[in-house]
């Protein structure tokens, strides 16, 4: 209880999880706000987010990948159960472990990525070949841009494919879902910062591994503020930096090394995005099916052609930018919205073939494990509806096959090309 000696309100329990409101007699309720009791506002927020992640990861310090029935192996290698189990009998693939009651078998998700790549050979990258970058790009936030992205590098990885996530989002929310807090857990070696600031060409000294088998990470923090100051500094003052193209130099000595690069790029058209943008071979635009959000993805797609134009010419090779695959990705499909509708006739009128021809649905799944820094591809046992939970993993294995369909096929175009 507050006593008239001690002006600090009480500590606040949030279901079991405490805010200890440390205010000094300078940053007091009441007066100007001023930077002093932001800063305060910020290590509160801070230290919440580290004691719900505290919570949901418990007993683990870390987030752990699922593990995978003999049921889940098949459907992921296109076999019956019967045929995994026969192959476990010949010995020349993981055969998992039994669990505690003897009766069925599980495997870790890197067993499953072997099993993947012996029955996925034909979607596997084609010797020669290198990664396909793509982009998860909307000038709007709340769009499940990030979300989009991390189930994206989630399948792929688990379809066989190896994986390089790219946060350059500031808010690093992309960071957030591999269980990695930005405020306290990045430095700058570990963001694209050095190829902003030009210390450095090369990405790879920022690559981490992460608690997925199949995806490392590049991570992002507030910091990465200072790139937007950066990257036109650097070209004011030597003429031959050529901004737009750093991040897509940076990745010229992993490009080998990786099936597929996935960038989250910030809800705003900055000098990050479009470094994001230039890197990549293709891009997917996640939109909701509601009237600003197709709005703002008009604005999104006339920025970008006048944008592209400008930098076409400022080419000292004359090249032009060209995408493999451009996708329109409906998401947060919200059924009981009565305007839902009339939008989705607008962005199937106004894209036409570059709608991907799948719904992410908006469900409590989704939401209840957005509020866990997770995705539907973290969840090992869904507690709650089987239809519901049914339904959002349906429509993003479906958004990852239409995706790697593209990826397959860009790699095949360039080996004819070739």
């Amino acid at each position: 209880m507050t006593t008239p000696s001690d002006p600090r309100p009480p500590a606040v329990e949030v279901g079991n999880l405490v805010a200890n409101n440390a205010y000094s007699q300078a940053l007091a309720p009441r007066g100007a706000i001023n930077m002093q009791r932001i800063q305060a506002l910020a290590t509160r927020a801070a230290s919440m987010v580290e004691q719900i992640r505290g919570r949901l990861l418990a007993p683990e310090s870390r987030k752990i990948s699922p593990t995978y029935s003999t049921a889940q192996i098949a459907a992921l290698c296109g076999v019956d159960k019967a045929h995994v189990n026969y192959r476990v009998t010949k010995g020349d693939l993981p055969s998992g472990k039994l669990t505690p009651s003897g009766g069925k078998r599980e495997y870790t998700l890197a067993e499953a990525r072997v099993w993947a790549q012996v029955y996925r050979q034909d979607k596997m990258r084609p010797k020669g070949q290198r990664a396909i970058c793509m982009a998860i790009a909307n000038f709007k936030g709340g769009v499940s841009k990030t979300t989009s992205a991390m189930v994206l590098a989630q399948g792929l990885s688990l379809r066989g494919h190896r994986v390089l996530a790219i946060d350059i989002d500031p808010q690093g929310s992309l960071t957030t879902l591999h269980g990695v807090l930005p405020e306290t857990e990045v430095t700058e070696d570990m963001t694209i910062a050095s190829l902003c600031h030009g210390t450095s060409t090369d990405i790879t000294p920022a690559i981490r591994s992460t608690y997925w088998d199949g995806i490392d990470l590049v991570a992002a923090a507030s910091f990465l503020f200072s790139a937007e100051f950066a990257l036109p500094a650097r070209q004011m003052s030597d003429s031959s930096v050529r901004f737009w193209d750093v991040l897509n130099h940076g990745l010229e000595p992993v490009r080998d090394l990786y099936d597929v690069i996935i960038i989250d790029t910030p809800p705003s058209l900055s000098y990050v995005t479009i470094n994001g943008l230039w890197a990549a071979d293709g891009v997917v635009v996640p939109v909701p099916p509601s009237g600003l959000d197709f709005a703002s993805s008009a604005q999104f797609w006339s920025l970008l052609a006048d944008l592209g134009a400008n930098l076409d010419q400022q080419d000292p090779e004359g090249a032009q930018k060209t995408f493999d695959f451009l996708h329109i990705l409906l998401s947060r499909v919200d059924h009981t919205d009565a305007a839902s509708p009339a939008v989705r006739q607008w962005i199937q009128a106004t894209y036409g073939e570059f709608v991907l021809p799948v719904e992410i649905p908006k469900t409590s799944v989704t939401s209840n494990k957005a509020a866990e820094f997770a995705t539907v591809y973290d969840i090992q046992k869904y507690d709650g509806s089987a239809k519901t939970y049914k339904r959002a993993a349906d429509a993003y294995d479906r958004f990852v096959d239409l995706v790697e369909e593209s990826v397959v096929e860009a790699w095949r175009a360039r080996t004819t090309a070739a």
